[in-house]
């Protein structure tokens, strides 16, 4: 089996090439960091590196919540347009098999149920709530507070930033391509990934790369909100042996969503301490500053990839968290 790798150089792109030559698969990488002229919006160049390829795993993208909206075009650009070049491509070349790199920012905020109304979709949260410090989302129909759960497949689709717009879009122009071409689509929905060779000062970092910079210069990581908010953090080595369980799973026609995410449920001021800890700096400063386009808690029900792809998380953060100290030698 060839496989097409875009992204292939990249923080997951790496690990996820290492484990596809494990599996036996023979594979094309295709990213801009080894070839400037790999741009996965051109599409002679998709298609070249396409020729022979019996199926692809699409990571290539624009990352990160973004810090303003001067970086919209740039995202839809690289993401959108990147993603309709890609599946273009296979088209023309016959590849029936797509492994897309989704996000569970697809879902906005998770699931969340209220005690007297049941299971409710928050109303998004607003810079008068967050400055006040109301961090968790109210219950649309009575205001009380929310009890937050797992977040499954079938919840509805809320992207609340131009990055999550794009995956959400990225994942309907999957769904048009299977459609037209008879293909199968794995919509990957990563969780919060972390790892080695984690990119670190960017604007687009996420917060285990933050905590890391500023514990490197012995700083103290800074918690947004209270520190309280929920998340999977899964080891990019789980992440990419989910990749590779996807590109080679007998999948029906059509796009299959999978989350990508860990049984453990951790809240991020969690992450700084054991970072704090493992990395032997400063205890974590909790700010109370927020960012409006971040959502409070998003916990992921990842049992359906154990059913579809025989697949689970098997590194605890705890020992994971070892991965991001900065080698002494």
């Amino acid at each position: 089996m060839k496989v097409l790798l875009t992204g292939g150089d990249g923080f997951i792109g790496r690990p996820t090439a290492q484990a596809l030559r494990r599996s036996g698969a023979d594979i094309a990488i295709f990213d801009r960091a080894l070839d400037p002229q790999d741009d996965v919006t051109d599409p002679d160049r998709v298609r070249a590196a396409m020729v022979g390829c019996d199926g692809i795993v699409h990571l290539a993208a624009k990352v990160g919540l973004g810090v303003d909206l001067d970086d919209m075009d740039d995202y839809v650009r690289t993401n959108d347009l990147g993603t309709a070049v890609v599946l273009r491509a296979a088209a023309v070349h016959g590849v029936r098999r797509f492994v897309f790199a989704s996000s569970m920012v697809v879902y906005g905020e998770g699931a969340y149920e209220c005690r007297r109304h049941g299971l409710v979709a928050p109303p998004a949260r607003t810079p008068a709530d967050l400055s006040a410090g109301r961090f968790d989302p109210p219950c649309p129909i009575c205001g009380d507070d929310l009890l937050p759960g797992l977040v499954p497949e079938s919840a509805p689709l809320d992207p609340r930033n131009t990055y999550a717009a794009t995956k959400v879009h990225g994942e309907h122009l999957a769904d048009a391509w299977a459609r037209e071409a008879g293909g199968s689509v794995a919509a990957l929905r990563f969780h919060n990934v972390y790892g080695p060779n984690l990119p670190l000062d960017t604007p687009y970092a996420g917060v285990a790369a933050l905590f890391r910079t500023r514990l490197e210069h012995g700083e103290p990581p800074l918690v947004y909100e209270d520190g309280r908010q929920r998340r999977n953090f899964v080891h990019v080595d789980d992440v990419a042996e989910a990749v590779v369980a996807a590109a080679v799973a007998d999948l029906p026609p059509g796009r299959t969503a999978l989350n990508i995410g860990t049984a453990e449920i951790h809240t991020v001021g969690r992450m700084a301490e054991l970072m704090s800890a493992a990395m032997g700096g400063p205890p974590p400063v909790t700010t109370g500053h927020f960012r409006l386009g971040d959502v409070r808690h998003i916990t992921a029900d990842c049992s359906k990839a154990g059913r579809v792809l025989g697949w689970r998380a098997r590194i605890s953060l705890e020992h994971g968290i070892t991965d991001l100290v900065p080698s002494r030698a």
